[in-house]
């Protein structure tokens, strides 16, 4: 179109433009720009898969097995609608209390109360900006940036729609990290050994 610019046209893209997207590749919507990630590498599907075990004893029916949490669902990769802004965290939770059941729908409308980003170089920006800027506008709670290779985990808490750091750690801490402190989680079961030698020194 004449006199349209790139910038323009990205703002112009519609969840019909993100349907289009292949399969082998990640799209999301964000300020009515469509971006498009490639699937992830075995560092980051090893921590996603890890993370997603981890937290799994929070996921049902609170009391359910004698000492476990419960109380939360907790789900991977769930698409999320905020208007016309999408997103797709690598894992996502919400409490009972707010989501009773997990309704059969293709995408959710209502915020969870924790996420969990996975970042890599390809999306790191996008994770740290632009996606934690949606998730405090529509009030999560908790996030959670894992980054796999440096072995970190960054844990936020929203304060007055304000991001505040809880809580850092990495390597091979045992940490009890909000929303799920009541359980201790090991972050050396998150990582590929290949990335500790790769980080090394």
């Amino acid at each position: 179109m004449v006199g349209m610019g790139m910038a323009d046209y990205r703002r112009r893209a519609t969840y019909e433009d993100l349907l289009r997207v292949p399969e082998h590749l990640v799209a999301e919507l964000i300020d009515g720009e469509l971006i498009t990630s490639p699937r992830p590498a075995s560092p980051h599907a090893r921590a996603a898969g890890s993370i997603f075990r981890a937290v799994g004893p929070f996921d049902g029916r609170s009391g359910e097995g004698g000492g476990v949490p419960g109380g939360w669902w907790i789900l991977f990769e769930p698409e999320l609608h905020f208007g016309d802004d999408v997103l797709v965290p690598d894992l996502a939770g919400w409490r009972h209390e707010r989501l009773p059941t997990v309704p059969n729908v293709a995408a959710f409308t209502l915020a969870p109360d924790w996420v969990c980003e996975v970042v890599s170089k390809s999306t790191a920006a996008l994770d740290r900006v632009r996606k934690m800027r949606v998730y405090a506008r529509e009030g999560v709670g908790h996030l959670w940036l894992v980054d796999p290779l440096a072995r970190t985990l960054e844990v936020y808490r929203l304060e007055a729609a304000r991001w505040v750091v809880a809580g850092t750690h990495g390597r091979s801490d045992v940490v009890l990290a909000e929303p799920f402190e009541a359980l201790a989680l090991p972050l050396a079961d998150w990582w590929l050994e290949s990335t500790a030698d790769a980080v090394a020194g």
